[in-house]
This record gives C-alpha cells, structure tokens and sequence, in this order.
C-alpha cells in the first residue's frame, strides 16, 4: 500500500477548484448569450454552438481523457488540459467572429475533458486508503460543481453588465495559471505501457457532432430534405463505427463488456435525458428573462441564484442522505417527474409575465427535481461497476449525460424556432417559442421518469434492510 499523502488535503483544494471552474465554463456564459450574439453575428438558432461545441468537445473526449490519463499519468494529463482551457479561453475571449467563438469554446471543451477525469484518478490515488476520508472528499469535491454553475451564472452577470463578455473568458487565465502553478501538489504518476484509440476518440466525437450539427439545420434545410437525412445516417454510420472499433481493437475506449453491468445501461438513459431536459430549460430562461422580461445581464444571473442555491443545498446536504437510505431508482424516477412538474409549469410563461409569478416558483421546482435525480443517477452508473472499471463507468455515465444535453438542446431549438422564437422584438413570438421549448423538455423528462421505474433495477437491500452502502458513503458528509 502507497503511502499516504501528507498534503492530500490541500491537493483536494486545487481538484475541487477544477471541477468548480470546469462547471462553471457550462454556466457563465448563459446570461452572455444574448450580447456574444449582438456583437459577433449569431442567429437566434445558432446562438447554441456557444455551449454546444463545448459540450460536443468535452463529451465526445471525455473517454479518450481517461484513457490518457492512465497511459501518461493522471497529473501530466491535469496540467496539459488546464493549459489547452488557458488557451481556449483565449481564443473565445479576443473573437469578433461567430466562427472563431465556436473553435475557442470546443478548444476549452477538451481542456475540460482532459480535467475532470485525471482529477477524479488524483482524487481517488490521494483518499482511497481510507473509505472515511474519501467519503469526505468525493463529498466537498461533489459540493464544487453545483458551486461552480451558481457562481458562473453570477459572475457571468456581473461581469456582461459592468465590463463586457470578453471576461466570462478571461477570468479562465489567471485562475488557470494559479492551478497549474499549484499542481506540485498532486501526485505524480509514471507513464505505463498501452495504445491509445485514436479512431474510436475521433468516430465518437464526430459522430456526435454531425448529428447535432444536422439537427440544428433540420429546421432551415428540411427534416425530409435530403442533406439532413445524409447528415443523420453519416452520424448514424459514424457512431456504428464506433462500436465497431470498440469490438475488435485490443485496447479500446469503451470496451462493451462495460455494459453487462447491472443499472449501467439504464442510468445512463435516464441521465442522458435528464441532460437534455435541463441543460435546455437553463438555456431559454436566460433568454425569456433578457429578451421577453427585458431583464439586463446582472439581473438575468440573480434571477438564477435561487434556482442554482437550491441546487447546491439539496445536492450536498439532503440527497445524498436520501440516497442511503431510499436507494437510486425511486430518487431518479421521482426527480424527473418533479423536474417535468417544473418545465410545464414554465411553459406557461407569458409575454407581460413577471420573474416572481412565471419563473421562481417553477424554476424552483425544476431545480428541486433535478437535485433529487442527478447524483442517484451517477451513483447507480457506478455503484455495480468492478473497481478496475470504475474510472470508465464515470466516463460513459458523464458522456452520456453532455450528449443527452446537446441533443436536446438541438431539438429543442429547432422546435422553439418553428414555433416564432426567431422572431427578435416580436414578444408573443419569443413566448410561443420559448414555452414550445420548455414543454418539450417536460415531455423528455416524463419519459426518463416513466423509463426509470419500468427498466432499472431496485437497489438490493442489504441484511439491515437498507439499501447497499459502499458507493453511498462515498457521498455522505
């Protein structure tokens, strides 16, 4: 047994920041949305490849960042992709075109995806000598990402208010540099021997961008039309493809044994339609509060603290006891349906209606389903998987989760838009699009809820009755 690390704790520190920021780049730049498109010349329904090539970039690489970093070392792979974010948050700071903002957001997309999985191997090589200490630090490190969206939608505002939204970017570069010059306090970790799958890496991510990529012009271009049926049977045929390298490669991203694990595979369906339920509604409030409410950048980011605040509260302070002793299927299952209560209560929204009567009480609700769903669903991701597999279980299980979010946020909009929500100035048009949004979110809720409580397992109750402990401990203060 490795000796344990006398400065683990402040390692965590500077992991838990990771996760925090890499959280908080999905978050920030919601209330900026609407000057990044006045100023760099996006359309109403291309204003998504803001978030959605970042989620495109960090989903579709996530897998190859693992496996990165087991073949060179998980604090090599930290450093290299807080410096491909540094980077990229460059880039997508000094755009002044539409094309440029989209490369540097993909560019921070696999930063990201070099991060968050070298951080959770470095966190896990630092606590996992003791179930008690890493119960503790899965908990403060889980406690940084609901942080992160909180103070993103925050900063986002304040900084698109009183300075410009250039700095939803910048404030990437000096906190990056202040990590990696902190990253001595990680654990090194020598290189071993393997082969990287570079084919997968690239079928996979191009295949996921493709098909939103066809989605997002389904509207303009036809969903009969012949270009976007070849857009969608060349991502269908890339993705296949995909599968057929993961089957016959020695060394893949994603071995398909994977899958025979109990609660895997329908985990993952319910975390990939919870993505592309709430990922959408955070997406079109930002824009009913600035373009329908009228709402300026500071308060459009206040407007959403209560709705993010809850978010923390429960995730870190009630879930994870409701987990323990209720089990994942009926948390998930009850979540959705609490999170689809929410979305329909906001498609109610009205062109004269206000924050206190048309958004907080049901965005609200929707952040308390969501609250109730999120980390069940991780946890019975990864609860039956083998130890040697848990770092790949966490990789499908948050892949799934950005590609059900960029999915939806590419259906969606493309519904929003055939409903009027292209129609800038025009309010009872904005309305009609926005509420066509939110009631489609609600619809993919209800069906994860409904999929849930038919196909995933009940959690197996253990002597004393409760449900299994090991991976629920992980998350209990």
């Amino acid at each position: 047994m490795s000796a344990v690390n006398p400065r683990r704790w402040w390692a965590l520190v500077v992991l838990a920041a990771a996760q925090f920021m890499v959280i908080m780049d999905t978050s920030i730049i919601g209330v900026a949305l609407p000057r990044m498109q006045k100023d760099l010349g996006f359309s109403q329904g291309e204003l998504q490849w803001v978030f959605n090539a970042y989620v495109i970039a960090f989903g579709g690489l996530l897998l190859l960042g693992g496996r990165l970093s087991d073949l060179l070392g998980a604090r090599k792979v930290f450093t290299a992709g807080w410096a491909v974010l540094i980077a990229g948050s460059i880039v997508a700071a000094a755009a002044q075109t539409a094309w440029v903002e989209v490369v540097g957001r993909a560019v921070q997309g696999t930063g990201g995806a070099l991060i968050a999985p070298s951080a959770m191997t470095l966190l896990m090589m630092l606590f996992g000598h003791d179930p008690k200490e890493l119960g503790k630090a899965m908990a403060l490190y889980g406690a940084a990402a609901p942080a992160g969206g909180t103070a993103g939608v925050f900063l986002g505002g304040v900084f698109t208010q009183w300075l410009s939204w250039p700095w939803v970017f910048i404030i990437y570069i000096p906190i990056g540099a202040a990590t990696l010059a902190a990253t001595k306090l990680l654990p090194a970790v020598g290189a071993r021997r393997g082969t990287v799958d570079v084919l997968g890496a690239v079928t996979v991510t191009a295949g996921l961008a493709l098909a939103v990529f066809a989605v997002v012009r389904a509207p303009e271009e036809g969903w009969g039309s012949a270009r976007t049926t070849a857009e969608l049977a060349s991502a269908a045929a890339l993705l296949a493809l995909f599968l057929v390298v993961q089957k016959t490669v020695r060394e893949p991203l994603m071995p398909l044994s994977i899958w025979r694990v109990p609660r895997l595979g329908s985990a993952n369906l319910a975390m990939a339609l919870l993505g592309a339920a709430w990922i959408p509604m955070w997406y079109f409030l930002n824009l009913y509060l600035q373009q329908v409410l009228g709402y300026g950048a500071f308060a459009s980011g206040a407007a959403l603290l209560p709705m993010t605040g809850l978010l923390m509260v429960f995730m870190t302070a009630i879930t994870a006891r409701l987990l323990a002793r209720l089990g994942a299927k009926p948390l998930i299952g009850g979540g959705l349906l609490v999170l689809a209560f929410g979305l329909l209560w906001l498609s109610a929204v009205k062109p004269t209606g206000t924050f206190v009567v048309d958004v907080l009480p049901a965005s609200l609700v929707a952040a308390l389903g969501m609250s109730l769903a999120y980390i069940p669903a991780m946890m019975a991701a990864m609860s039956n998987a083998p130890q040697e597999q848990a770092g790949l279980a966490s990789g499908i299980v948050n892949t799934t989760y950005q590609v059900g979010s960029a999915l939806g946020l590419a259906a969606l909009t493309a519904l929003a838009t055939s409903k009027g929500a292209d129609q800038l100035g025009n309010l009872p048009a904005l309305t009609d699009g926005f509420s066509a949004a939110f009631l489609g979110a609600a619809v993919i809720a209800a069906v994860g809820s409904i999929v849930t409580l038919v196909a995933m397992r009940t959690d197996k109750p253990t002597a004393t009755g409760r449900s299994p402990r090991p991976v629920d401990e992980q998350i209990v203060v």
